[in-house]
């Protein structure tokens, strides 16, 4: 009985110190938690440096301390980006400058909203909200370094765009930990973010009736160019759903929307009578973000109707017809035409219902949580010596909540390519980056696709075991998937519960049981719970 109560005893003592411990590391030690991220030196370090007292007892508590540190390295990058304009010296260098300065304004807002969503606002953001805004934060700083690269300036750049603020929102998106799928819960396979109402709207033919502007080449309209409409709209009070009926004709500009200028439909006579074209390219001085015929970033964006077309065509290179970084944005019944990058889906989350997309290599490509439906993907003839890859997938973090889910759709050939297209080698994919991520569902493929499916990065073995690339239930001649890559990364998908959460039929809700600890849980940890939940769910 006395050894009893000698164990007994001992066992209290050593509680004891366990929780004393604990309490004074989680409590009292910044470095301690610090050292739960993927990036423990730039947390302390810039804790250690940073206008903010920080106390922390609890994990919710940790990371608002490491979004309130981004977001102070974010405001100090941008005033040094903003200083680059002293050293433009030529029309490259200032394209570049005017793409970053954007960008990080950009990841300012995404970090100011991430900030005051977990804050005490009603409704508060979701976890899901905080992990989106989050991962456009980080993809904005590799849009700058690419631009950068893609007019060859990147020493005029990387002074100002260090590392140091993307390992700090990678610290926040790891903290964040959350892993979530698609929310939807109809049954028209729309996403729940479009209202039933506003879906009746998209729908409907009496859109264009409801229009508050109009715009019409001929002038007998409100106005005669697109951008001048959605200049009208974005100095409007009222920030609810705001109609421009875009009348037929070609109207050859560059158009944005731009991020204060929210819920704009853009309306047209259908994709074969409003045409909105242009020509910028890579090979034309311009980066690939800046190459876009239309640049949307309000959030909320709705287009029916329009095709969105580059002409630059195959010989210069990059050349965007649509950039997308709106947030809960809907593409119906559009077109999107071009050869190299036709379409960047660069980030935020996004659907694309019953549209056409023509392209050469690499184009659908981005960061964005991006699901296509009932759509057809038509892969045009690219110059000589030069291969097709569809999709380019960017996700360069493990905890970003991004993919390309293709679904009930069809990959063709154009009519430019259906006559030569044994002279061409075509594949489903290849990885833009560490973690790409790309899932094609009950799809017909025609047989031109290589049997192998996937093509390598530039021949080499990057990203084959930390990419996930899945096939389910894909028909066609070129569907088998007996003779696809044997890469660690590529998934036959064959179970329908898997498979339903890369699409938004069902309502489903993944995340990690970790909101009632009183510790952060290792970062390690979250990489094996990580490892185990991925392959059966995207975080859309």
């Amino acid at each position: 009985m006395a050894t009893m109560a000698r164990l007994f005893a001992a066992f209290i003592f050593f509680s004891a110190m366990l929780s004393f411990a604990a309490s004074n590391s989680a409590e009292d030690d910044i470095a301690w938690w610090c050292n739960q991220t993927p990036h423990p030196s730039t947390c302390i370090y810039f804790t250690s440096h940073s206008s903010h007292n920080f106390s922390l007892t609890h994990r919710s508590q940790f990371r608002i301390m490491s979004v309130k540190l981004a977001l102070e390295r974010a405001l100090v990058a941008q005033g040094q980006v903003s200083q680059l304009i002293q050293n433009c010296k030529n029309q490259h260098r200032r394209t570049v400058w005017s793409d970053c300065l954007k960008l990080h304004s950009n990841t300012i807002l995404q970090l100011n909203r991430t900030l005051i969503g977990l804050g005490n606002t009603r409704p508060p953001c979701t976890d899901f909200d905080a992990q989106t805004w989050l991962s456009t934060a980080l993809t904005n700083i590799q849009t700058c370094r690419a631009g950068s690269l893609d007019l060859n300036v990147s020493d005029f750049t990387m002074p100002a765009v260090s590392k140091n603020l993307s390992e700090l929102i990678s610290n926040a998106l790891a903290i964040n930990g959350v892993l979530l799928a698609a929310e939807d819960n109809n049954t028209q396979g729309f996403p729940v973010w479009l209202s039933r109402e506003n879906r009746r709207l998209l729908q409907s033919t009496s859109t264009t009736a409801k229009a508050s502007l109009v715009v019409a080449k001929n002038g007998l309209a409100d106005f005669r160019t697109i951008q001048a409409a959605l200049d009208a709209a974005s100095r409007r009070s009222s920030k609810t759903r705001f109609i421009i009926h875009v009348k037929s004709g070609v109207y050859t500009e560059n158009i944005e929307v731009r991020a204060n200028s929210n819920n704009i439909w853009l309306v047209g006579d259908g994709l074969r009578n409003t045409i909105i074209t242009s020509s910028r390219s890579v090979g034309a001085g311009y980066t690939t973000y800046s190459s876009a015929t239309a640049g949307i970033d309000g959030l909320n964006f709705v287009a029916r109707g329009i095709t969105f077309r580059n002409t630059a065509g195959p010989q210069k290179g990059q050349a965007v017809a649509l950039r997308s970084s709106s947030d809960l944005s809907v593409f119906y019944r559009c077109s999107f035409q071009g050869y190299q990058d036709t379409l960047f889906v660069h980030s935020q989350r996004q659907f694309f219902r019953e549209c056409y997309i023509y392209g050469t290599i690499d184009f659908i490509f981005g960061n964005a949580a991006v699901v296509f439906q009932n759509s057809i993907i038509f892969v045009r003839r690219p110059l000589q010596g030069q291969g097709n890859m569809i999709t380019a997938q960017g996700r360069n973090d493990p905890f970003q909540n991004t993919g390309i889910s293709i679904h009930n759709s069809q990959i063709l050939p154009a009519p430019d390519l259906k006559p030569v297209v044994r002279a061409f080698q075509t594949y489903l994919g290849r990885p833009w980056m560490q973690y790409s991520r790309t899932v094609i569902l009950q799809t017909y493929i025609d047989g031109f696709i290589n049997p192998s499916g996937w093509s390598p990065w530039q021949n080499t073995n990057f990203a084959q075991d930390t990419l996930y690339y899945g096939e389910y239930k894909n028909f066609g001649p070129g569907s088998s998937t007996k003779r696809r890559v044997a890469w660690k990364g590529f998934h036959v998908l064959t179970s329908p519960i898997v498979a339903s959460r890369f699409s938004v039929r069902k309502p489903h809700r993944w995340r990690f049981m970790v909101a009632g600890h009183q510790s952060p849980i290792h970062f390690w940890h979250l990489i094996t719970i990580y490892a185990v939940v991925f392959v059966t769910v995207f975080l859309f």
